[in-house]
Parts: structure tokens; C-alpha cells; sequence
């Protein structure tokens, strides 16, 4: 569907994307992942054409984006942060000015804008301006233009931001539900988000991938260098003393809890498992292990882990996630909890969409791939 190879995008000395290389199979959904100024924007904007890459290419179904723009973008919809929305149309007149910039054909427009309102739960709405729509109507009006026209890719840049935790939800399954017939590009900060929707994960750092796979297989590798917790009876000197004498482990952080035991959160040395080695050695110097577990990576630490400096050394990471780890109270698996770190995020920055002319749209969604 999609194949970039050795993409480079500079800007005067500064290299935003550095030989960045992938393929996006068919009928699966995406999600594309990176720190502030990865280059993960600049990537989605050569995909979408907006941009032009320094060097590398980029083929949409076989068709350069650069070679063959039009056939290339035929095969996108895309949808923007900032949907390219014309506040003074209606619904109804708006589905049918993005029919007409996508040239579907006029016995076809009637049926496919009505399909298409029906499944983004817009038609009750079709009568209404749509500066009078609440930002969570707007986002699915700005989904449903990127759906005109059936492409066979769907590239969506932070679908779910500024909205409430019930819209929230209704965009996540409708993003699951054009996954059945279209492959997706999910691009997104909220790391909830990606785990709950996406069966793919692409990770950029300084304009280079560091990461592609399932989000399952990605915390399975960050198991060989794991964390153990323990709750520890005894005095917090004989307990570290302990410690210090098993080879298997990196570092630890102990603390004294108020009902007498020792909290250890417990960095293992990769490819090491020193449970057994543990349990003697505390069992000699006679403190008990009341409770011990391994704790398992979740797609935040492989983000972490991952985006952190490359310099950087590895005991001083490990060091830095002990600590945060040390410090985090369990995540709940309620999928309110999700839903509140996504607005927590969602929330910073958002600002109103201004109005825009009817020529800067049509230029934006030409652009875009709407052509």
C-alpha cells in the first residue's frame, strides 16, 4: 500500500527526517508515534504530499508521490488536525463540495454522501451549519470527507484531540470500524489511544525509526530487562545488604511503609532473572518476601525506552525508569482511565479553528489528497 524508502527531509542545516524506511500493509490500522520533533509530522506531510522530501521516495500503490501526485493522492484521505472545514456550509452543502473536489461521479454523489453520513453518524445533522456543530460533530464531519470517495488509505493526524471522553470512545470505534475496508494511519500522542486501537506501531526518533511492531511484541522484548516489585519484611539495611549480593540485578530503590515492611522496586539485568538467587539471599539474611511480582512493560516504557537519548547509558535509563516505575501507582484497566489521560493530554494548547475562504480550503483539501 504504502512504501517509503530512505526518506530525507532538511531544513537548511537541520535534518527533520534521516533515511527513514517502511512499508504499511493492507487492512490493518497504524499508529504513528514520536516525541516532539521527531519528524513525525514531516513524514505525514511528504505521504500526503503536502511536502516535498529533500531525497528518497514515497509510492502510494505503486504511484510516486512526487511522478504521479494525482494518481498517488486518489488513494489517500486525510484527515488533518485541523479539519479543513467551511463553517458557513451546512453539512449537506459541504459533503457535496468535497464530492465535488474528489470529481465523483454525479449518479454515484447522492448515495455515497448519504452512506457516508450514515456511518459517521453525521446525517441528523446534514441541515445544520457547521460552525453550530460542537467540536466532537466537526471532527466526524472532518472523518467523513476524508472517507468520500472510498480511498483505500485513511490518514488521520490526532483524530480525538479536544474531545470528551463520550466522543472519545465513538471515534476510536469508528476508526476500528473503516479499518474493516481501509488500511489506516493513525498518528497520535496519546499512548492509550494507539494500544486500544492500533494492531501496528510505528516509533520515530530524530527523524529515524526505531521501532515497528505489534504493540504486543514491542513489551514483550522489554521483558528481558524487566522490573521486579517485592513487599520485604525486616530491617531496610539487611534487606539492601541482600540485595547487593545477587548478581542478576541492576539496580533497586527501597523504601520503608508504614506497616513495617520494605517496598523494592528492583531493576533486572537484561537477559537475567534473579528471582531464585533473590529469594535465598533474603531468606539467609532472614527477611521474608511477602509478596514479589514481575512487572510487566507497557507501551509508555517501550516509548520511553525507546525515544530516550541514544548516547545515553543504559544503566543510567534503567536508573531513570526504576525511579519513575518507583513512583507510579497502577494504571487501572477501566476504560475511563484512558479516556481521562487522553483529555488530560488532549487538552493542552487546543485553540479554536478559525474561519477559512472557500478557495484556502479547496486548496488545503486539494492538496491533501482530496483531489
Amino acid at each position: 500500500m504504502i512504501e517509503v524508502e530512505n526518506l530525507v527531509k532538511r531544513y537548511g542545516s537541520h535534518t527533520a527526517v534521516n533515511g527513514l524506511s517502511f512499508k504499511v500493509e493492507q487492512g490493518q490500522i497504524y499508529g504513528f508515534l514520536g516525541p516532539n520533533g521527531a519528524g513525525k509530522s514531516t513524514t505525514m506531510n511528504i505521504i500526503t504530499g503536502y511536502i516535498a522530501s529533500t531525497e528518497g521516495t514515497v509510492r502510494i500503490n505503486g504511484h510516486d508521490i512526487l511522478e504521479e501526485p494525482q494518481e498517488a493522492r486518489k488513494c489517500i484521505g486525510y484527515l488533518p488536525e485541523q479539519p479543513p472545514l467551511y463553517f458557513d456550509m451546512t453539512v449537506q452543502e459541504y459533503m457535496e463540495f468535497v464530492a465535488d473536489l474528489k470529481k465523483i461521479p454525479k449518479n454515484r454523489r447522492s448515495a455515497m454522501i448519504d452512506e457516508i453520513m450514515q456511518m459517521t453518524k453525521i446525517k441528523d445533522m446534514k441541515n445544520r451549519l457547521i460552525k453550530n456543530l460542537s467540536k466532537g460533530y466537526r471532527q466526524r464531519v472532518g472523518l467523513a470527507q476524508a472517507v468520500m470517495g472510498y480511498p483505500e488509505i485513511i490518514i488521520l493526524d490526532e483524530p480525538t484531540v479536544g474531545l470528551d471522553p463520550k466522543q472519545i470512545i465513538e471515534i476510536r470505534d469508528l476508526i476500528k470500524g473503516l479499518a474493516k475496508k481501509h488500511t489506516v494511519i493513525l498518528s497520535s500522542h496519546i499512548l492509550s489511544e494507539v494500544s486500544a486501537v492500533c494492531d501496528y506501531v510505528m516509533i520515530i526518533a530524530k527523524g529515524e525509526l526505531v521501532a515497528s511492531d505489534t504493540p504486543e511484541n514491542l513489551t514483550k522484548k522489554m521483558q528481558s530487562c524487566g522490573i521486579l516489585s517485592a513487599a520485604i519484611k525486616g530491617d531496610i539495611q539487611n534487606i539492601e545488604a541482600a540485595v547487593k549480593t545477587v548478581n542478576g540485578l541492576e539496580s533497586w530503590e527501597l523504601t520503608n511503609q508504614e506497616d513495617g515492611t520494605v517496598a523494592a522496586v528492583l531493576q533486572m539485568k537484561e537477559n537475567m532473572d534473579p528471582r531464585e538467587e533473590l529469594f535465598y539471599a533474603l531468606a539467609e539474611a532472614k527477611c521474608p518476601i511477602l509478596m514479589m511480582k514481575q512487572e510487566k512493560a507497557s507501551l509508555e516504557d517501550v516509548f520511553l525506552e525507546l525515544t530516550s537519548d541514544a548516547n545515553q547509558d543504559k544503566s543510567e535509563k534503567g536508573k531513570r525508569g526504576l525511579k519513575k516505575r518507583a513512583g507510579r501507582k497502577k494504571k487501572s484497566d477501566d476504560s475511563n482511565e484512558d479516556v481521562a489521560e487522553s483529555l488530560a493530554e488532549s487538552s493542552s494548547g487546543t485553540e479554536e479553528m478559525e474561519e477559512e475562504s472557500a478557495d484556502e480550503i479547496a486548496d488545503n483539501m486539494t492538496e491533501g489528497g482530496l483531489s
